[in-house]
Order: structure tokens, then C-alpha cells, then sequence
């Protein structure tokens, strides 16, 4: 289950790279957007203030986030994004931090580039960090004796994404014209854990449903002096936190 509270706890820092990706992104009077893994609609619905006469279509696997997202207003619908196909007249298809939990992504993406008519928009941003110290943290407590059994299958690995370079080649090969870039965001965070209440709502998403309460919140306790040594809180009270993405816009040709 996701939960949109704890989501959208940093929204203003979630949502800077989601400005980024569509600053590039040049259509013009699009008749169809289309939001793959549209979370809570809070940056869905600057799409439909973008392109006002636009039919906005917003697509989450999560019943939660649909939810959150229908009580802004917007036609939100669950589903699998691996089951989406283009409408003839949809023009931009963005999918912003959501393929990453989509295994074989890459050849969704092509597929896309395939199935939108000539002219059309993909603009993609995925989280570049699995490498990072804090889930590597993530990965060595789930691994370690106390958490090996109940955490074996936690899905985050390195490599999960491709870097900006493989995802241009995947989409110039399928005969788009591509932007294609990473960008490490240093946030200033302030609060007692704040990474932790940051990955909270993303990357330890998966371990709520393999954990008990208990459990999960043992789990949480034992990250803190990890998460501590690989982020200091600086003597005014703030945290820095680096965060890599990696984007890519492609137009169809």
C-alpha cells in the first residue's frame, strides 16, 4: 500500500524534478496527456492547467493514490502501466518516478515510441540512486541475520535503471529524437530522521507488507544510526541529502 501523507511529506522537493522533465517537453496544443503513475494527482493536475482544452489521463496502480488523486478532480483510474496503450490521439506520455518499480521497463518504453503516432511526446524521470548510501543501508540491514528471512525478497537492487546514455540509445533505436540528462538534487532537509521519513515513503514502501507493525518499526529504529552516519545533520540543525535522477524526453518521429 502506498500512503499519499507520507508521500507527499516532501513535496515541494519531490516535485522540483517533475517541473525539470516537463520544461522540456514542447507540445503545443496536445489533445491527450496521459500520466503514468500519477501518485496523489498533485503535479497531474499542473498538466491540466498547462494544456487546459487537453483530456488528461491519469493511470496508478495503487487504489490509494487514485483516490487522492480523484479528490482533486482528476479522472484517475487503477492500473498496470504495463497494460497501457495509447489512445490515436494522445500526444505526451509522461511517467514521472514510476518505471523504476516496473520490471522490463525499458521495453515498455520503446513499445510506446512504437504505438504514439509521429510528432507525439515521452518524457520519463526515474530515481538514479540505488547506489546511494542510504539504500545501500536499506539493503544491508534486509540482509543481515535478523531480516534475511522476512526481507529475502526486497525488490531494490543496483542497476534497477538504466544511466541517461542507455535510455537515449533505447529511444534514438526506435526513431525518436531524444533530450536525455541526469541531475543530482542536494535537499536540505531539517527534522529529527528526516532521510528516513523521506525513504519512508518511497523506498521502504515494499517492507510495510512483508513486516508486522512490530517488525517494521524495528526495522526503522535499527536504519537510524545507519542513515546518521551516512548523512550528519549539520551543526544548524539541517541534513544534506543527495538525490540523482536521471530524465529523458523523447519525441516521437
Amino acid at each position: 500500500m502506498w500512503n499519499p501523507d507520507a508521500y507527499l511529506a516532501f513535496a515541494d522537493q519531490r516535485g522540483r524534478p517533475f517541473f525539470d522533465l516537463m520544461a522540456c517537453v514542447n507540445a503545443d496544443d496536445p489533445r491527450r496527456v496521459v500520466d503514468l503513475g500519477c501518485g496523489p494527482g498533485n503535479l497531474t493536475a499542473t498538466l491540466a492547467q498547462r494544456w487546459p482544452r487537453a483530456v488528461i489521463e491519469a493511470w496508478d496502480s495503487s487504489p490509494e493514490m487514485v483516490a487522492a488523486a480523484r479528490d482533486r478532480g482528476l479522472d484517475a483510474r487503477v492500473g498496470d502501466v504495463r497494460e497501457w496503450s495509447p489512445a490515436p490521439d494522445t500526444a505526451v506520455v509522461v511517467s514521472n518516478a514510476t518505471l523504476h518499480w516496473v520490471p522490463d521497463h525499458q521495453a515498455l518504453m520503446v513499445r510506446w515510441a512504437r504505438e504514439l503516432a509521429t510528432g507525439s511526446w515521452i518524457a520519463v524521470q526515474v530515481p538514479g540512486n540505488f547506489d546511494a548510501p542510504s539504500h545501500r543501508a536499506v539493503r544491508e540491514l534486509a540482509r543481515s541475520d535478523r531480516w534475511a528471512e522476512p526481507l529475502h525478497d526486497f525488490p531494490f537492487r543496483e542497476g534497477q535503471v538504466e544511466d541517461a546514455v542507455g535510455y537515449a540509445g533505447l529511444l534514438v533505436d526506435a526513431g525518436c529524437a531524444v533530450d536525455a540528462w541526469e541531475t543530482t538534487y542536494v535537499h536540505e532537509l531539517s527534522g529529527e530522521n528526516p532521510v528516513l521519513e523521506w525513504i519512508t515513503g518511497t523506498a521502504l514502501r515494499p517492507l510495510n507488507s512483508r513486516l508486522t507493525d512490530l517488525e517494521w518499526e524495528q526495522f526503522r529504529a535499527e536504519l537510524i544510526p545507519l542513515l546518521a552516519a551516512a548523512y550528519p545533520r549539520r551543526p544548524d540543525g539541517r541534513t544534506l541529502f543527495p538525490f540523482r535522477r536521471i530524465f529523458v524526453v523523447a519525441q516521437v518521429g
